[in-house]
């Protein structure tokens, strides 16, 4: 007899991205729906990756990340947000933000305990506080702005809550947290035992001479907060799944022991690539702004053509549209047959909530894309 499974994860099947790319590439459909980019990785880091490989640095890497890239690390964030962590004690790197989320969950937040989520989040914050034995307590931004209703917030704080979770720039929105958001969540957690993640992996890229509002520019915020950010996003290589997390000495020393106990350690090779590039060539990441800017610009020119309506993007590289206009199909029908009968690939809103807002018609579109790319879609956009 087969035993039975009594899965932890009752409410994950396939993901929406694996659902719609399958889907994509059954029709031939150009693939705006998961969020990678389809030009080069910069030449530097492929030339740095090269030498890494075939001067032997092939075997593990020490459990906390390659002393050289901490370094890197530890400087860079000096220099972009004006504080240095600890090379040792308060740097880790990982297998991808998705990991380090995953580990600075299960470091702190145990069985029974509650951890507040803005909706729409990301798909991988919930299974891993389900994991821990915790429940997400669901707080709605706003449906238009994606703004965060911080008395919403506030209202949901019980003595059970345990994290709160941020994202700025948001994933799906772009949406991103001021100077004052940050004020206001300093204030609510201050006096309570609640630790803050702060999910940052689209931190360099930001819009109309905005500034990033790292939890790590705010010294009461970052006591108490992990904060992550992704190489992959930074560098175009999502796939090489490198990230790493910045956070106080005892809050790093638990993240550590989940880390040490589920990956280990981290692809070496990339490891002291990414050192050099951060040394090397910090104008990459120091322009990663313009450079989406202008993609976001042109694309966004090219989406007022079409019957679609192109909300505003102030960070990120996803561009939310309303397709109210075209169809009252639900979203992710709308998705499919987007896919199928237009050849153009989206992700519908929906799987990013709780409980989507009732009548809304938005689709995320990836604008981190070649323009031959988001031309061939636009041709097929214009269509609707």
């Amino acid at each position: 007899m087969i035993p039975h499974i009594d899965t932890k994860l009752p409410k994950v099947g396939t993901t929406i991205f694996t659902t719609m790319s399958q889907l994509a590439a059954e029709h031939g459909a150009v693939n705006l729906g998961q969020g990678f980019p389809d030009f080069s990785v910069p030449e530097r880091l492929v030339g740095a990756l090269d030498r890494a490989m075939r001067d032997g640095h092939n075997q593990y890497a020490p459990m906390t990340g390659v002393p050289a890239l901490r370094q890197a690390i530890a400087s860079k964030t000096k220099r972009v947000y004006g504080c240095q962590p600890d090379v040792d004690a308060e740097i880790t790197v990982t297998s991808g933000a998705t990991e380090a989320i995953f580990n600075a969950i299960h470091a702190v937040v145990r069985a029974g305990d509650e951890v507040i989520v803005l909706d729409p989040a990301y798909d991988c914050y919930e299974p891993a506080i389900d994991l821990a034995g915790a429940r997400a307590v669901h707080v709605p931004l706003d449906p238009v702005t994606f703004a965060p209703d911080w008395q919403r917030v506030k209202d949901a704080i019980s003595p059970k809550t345990r994290m709160l979770m941020i994202n700025s720039p948001h994933n799906p929105s772009g949406a991103m947290l001021s100077a004052a958001d940050m004020d206001i969540v300093a204030g609510l957690l201050r006096g309570t035992g609640i630790f803050l993640l702060s999910d940052e992996v689209y931190e360099h890229i930001v819009f109309d001479g905005a500034r990033h509002e790292s939890a790590l520019r705010y010294p009461e915020l970052r006591e108490r907060a992990f904060v992550i950010s992704s190489f992959g996003k930074t560098y175009h290589c999502t796939g090489w799944k490198i990230g790493y997390c910045v956070a106080p000495p005892a809050l790093s020393a638990e993240f550590r022991k989940v880390h040490q106990y589920n990956v280990f350690c981290t692809f070496a090779p990339a490891q002291y690539a990414f050192a050099q590039m951060l040394d090397a060539e910090p104008e990459h990441y120091e322009q990663l702004g313009a450079f989406y800017q202008a993609k976001r610009d042109h694309f966004r020119a090219q989406l007022l053509g079409t019957k679609l309506k192109p909300l505003p993007v102030p960070g990120g590289y996803f561009q939310l549209a309303d397709y109210s206009a075209v169809s009252d199909l639900d979203d992710l029908e709308f998705c499919r047959w987007l896919t199928i009968e237009k050849g153009v690939t989206a992700i519908p809103l929906s799987p990013f909530y709780e409980t989507p807002p009732p009548g809304q018609r938005l689709v995320r579109l990836c604008f981190a894309k070649n323009d031959a790319t988001l031309d061939a879609a636009i041709e097929r956009l214009q269509k609707l």
